[in-house]
């Protein structure tokens, strides 16, 4: 019987523990995912955890304070706050991973095409993602909404297209420091096809760098969401969003707060959690 080699053996067994030995996610990184989690649960079964309508109100009645016949409270018409909130979170928590999808995805296309092609096609493709960059999203939203109409899908639409380029530029970046690797050399000889070449040999290799940023990026768009929908620029009432919703309160602050501060304070949540948990993702993208 062959007899392993207990320099080979060991080195096997120790890459992993090396490997576990540089993982180190803090404790409020591991909260943040923890949240986060628990958040996209909420997003998924918001209708089932809802205890009331978000639109009718409850027999407790107007401006119930928490803890008084509703477990957060009631806003000025009698509508759960619990309720609406949970629909609040499921909206901006899906709105977020909506954008950024768009964003990787549409950002993956053009980075990869512009490192790819080189030349003018490249300088053409950057000159429009810098373009884009100068474009302030808050600004955007507004003008689509004046010309389309108050509604989520036009206030989601003109985010997104400000929110590619970061991911064209990383992704470009990405791919030109892959495409001098002698492996993407070997497969271009063998006549891989540029679509098969990139799928196989260079955009797997920008996967960590997309990711990373884009798990910092959640917080960010969960703050710039609720500030638009805050303005007006979301659904149109009754519909529950984060940002709306506070506003609403605003005007009982100092005699009703909870209707402000319960919304406000999910949108907080939302947003630091989203910031922490970026931080465990990009540590443990780093360790792999």
């Amino acid at each position: 019987m062959a007899v392993a080699d207990p320099v080979l053996l060991g080195a096997a067994v120790s890459r992993p523990a090396r490997l576990r030995s540089r993982v180190r996610i803090g404790g409020w990184e591991l909260a943040g995912l923890v949240v986060l989690a628990l958040v996209s649960l909420v997003a998924v079964f918001a209708p089932v955890l809802a205890p009331h309508s978000t639109t009718q109100p409850v027999a407790a009645g107007p401006f119930v304070s928490p803890f008084h016949g509703a477990l957060l409270g009631t806003d000025d018409l009698g509508r759960d706050l619990l309720s609406r909130t949970l629909y609040g979170i499921r909206s901006t928590w899906l709105s977020a991973l909506a954008v950024v999808g768009s964003g990787i995805v549409i950002g993956t296309v053009i980075g990869s095409v512009a490192a790819m092609a080189g030349g003018v096609v490249d300088a053409l493709l950057m000159r429009i993602t810098d373009l884009f960059l100068a474009l302030p999203g808050p600004v955007l939203a507004i003008v689509a909404v004046v010309a389309l109409g108050p509604s989520l899908p036009h206030t989601l639409l003109a985010v997104a297209a400000v929110w590619w380029p970061w991911y064209a530029r990383i992704v470009r970046g990405e791919v030109r420091a892959l495409l001098v690797r002698p492996h993407v050399d070997a497969a271009r000889l063998a006549g891989t096809r540029p679509i098969a070449l990139a799928r196989r040999h260079l955009l797997p290799g920008a996967v960590p760098a997309v990711l990373t940023t884009a798990s910092l990026d959640i917080g960010n768009l969960v703050l710039t969401l609720a500030g638009l929908s805050f303005l007006g620029l979301g659904a149109p009432p009754p519909t529950p969003e984060l940002g709306a919703m506070t506003a609403n309160g605003l005007t009982y602050l100092l005699g009703q707060p909870w209707i402000a501060l319960v919304p406000a304070c999910a949108v907080f949540v939302l947003a630091f959690a989203a910031n922490l948990a970026g931080d465990g993702v990009r540590d443990l993208l780093d360790a792999v």
